[in-house]
């Protein structure tokens, strides 16, 4: 089958590669339908995070069941699914709390030895409680089909953000980064009842996108000028609650500085480089909560797939250019120059 592999900065390939197939009793496979491009992944493409010569790339998809193993009970042959970016047992201790991404058994797609998402098919871990059924008729509908890719990272990990920030009705909310999470931040921000929500974004199209998804307000500024025209926007307090999306120094001093006191950060951005960007002394003196981290996003899926499958929440937008499997490579370029902003792949 084909698949895209990485060999070396900027080397992306789809070539050949063996099929997959049912080796454990819990496994899966899945012939994927839909694919996608995630901002993490752009850090293996230009070097940064070390990969193999030849290792798969791509963890979100979603497809149809292909095969099952002889335990797999939950999934069948010709079910439609969605995979989240980790396959996780759904029974050890961290599981049973809900954190199914530090799971002792489980894993993400594309690393060493394993399936990614970005190929024709995948074996799938632990089906009965990695994979979720979609409705079939979805097939039928390429918006929600793309509505429902979103549910693999992007939605559930802007989730994750807003809930780590603490959003709640009548707060005022605050997004730093207009990416595809950062967007999806706004959109959960939105879902939860935050009363205002300021995205800071210089991109025109994307900000178009966040006032779509509920932002109230957008500031363009970087630096001590966003933290400023944030201040001057909440009456020189700062919002109740900060999604941090991007991950690096600046952005995360720049959440610092925009959140009220007795406020909360809810950081997501994968860290690159962010390692001085927090003043504990700051932080301890302001009252200013930090939680967040990888989103464990399969326990998410249930609470958010209704309100996707009935339109109360759209996340498709965030998918602007579209590729298939052969051209997967161009659409990393086009995410690294910033001409994309999410590459959906059709498969």
């Amino acid at each position: 089958m084909r698949a895209t592999t990485v060999h070396a900065p900027f080397d992306l390939r789809v070539e050949d590669v063996p099929e997959p197939f049912v080796r454990l009793p819990t496994d899966a496979v899945v012939r994927v339908v839909r694919a996608c491009v995630c901002g993490s992944d752009l850090w293996a493409y230009r070097g940064v995070a070390a990969r193999e010569p030849g290792q798969r790339i791509g963890h979100e998809f979603l497809g149809i069941v292909e095969d099952t193993g002889s335990e797999v009970r939950g999934v069948r042959r010709g079910d439609l699914v969605v995979a989240p970016f980790m396959w996780s047992d759904g029974v050890c201790d961290f599981c049973r709390e809900g954190l199914t991404t530090s799971c002792v058994h489980g894993g993400i797609w594309g690393a060493v030895g394993y399936d990614g998402g970005q190929g024709e098919a995948v074996r799938v871990p632990y089906a009965d409680t990695t994979l979720v059924r979609l409705p079939a008729d979805a097939l039928s509908d390429d918006r929600l089909l793309s509505a429902l890719l979103a549910l693999s990272d992007v939605l559930g990990t802007g989730h994750h953000a807003a809930l780590g920030a603490g959003v709640r009705p009548g707060a005022t909310v605050a997004v730093v980064g207009d990416g595809a999470v950062g967007l999806c931040a706004v959109l959960a921000a939105r879902r939860l009842g935050a009363e205002r929500i300021i995205a800071l974004g210089r991109h025109e199209a994307r900000t178009d996108i966040a006032r779509r998804f509920g932002a109230t307000d957008v500031v363009a500024e970087r630096g001590a000028a966003a933290v400023a025209a944030v201040r001057e926007l909440t009456g020189g307090q700062g919002a109740h609650a900060v999604v941090e999306a991007v991950g690096t120094e600046q952005s995360m001093r720049t959440a610092v500085g925009i959140t009220r006191d007795g406020g909360a950060i809810g950081f997501v951005g994968v860290p690159h480089g962010s390692g001085t960007g927090l003043d504990l002394s700051v932080m301890f003196d302001r009252n200013i909560a930090l939680r967040g981290g990888v989103a464990p996003v399969r326990t998410y899926i249930p609470e958010l797939l209704p309100d996707v499958l009935d339109g109360t929440v759209d996340p498709s937008p965030v998918f602007d250019l579209t590729v298939d499997l052969e051209d997967v490579p161009a659409g990393y370029k086009a995410m690294d120059e910033r001409t994309a902003l999410k590459v959906l792949v059709t498969v």
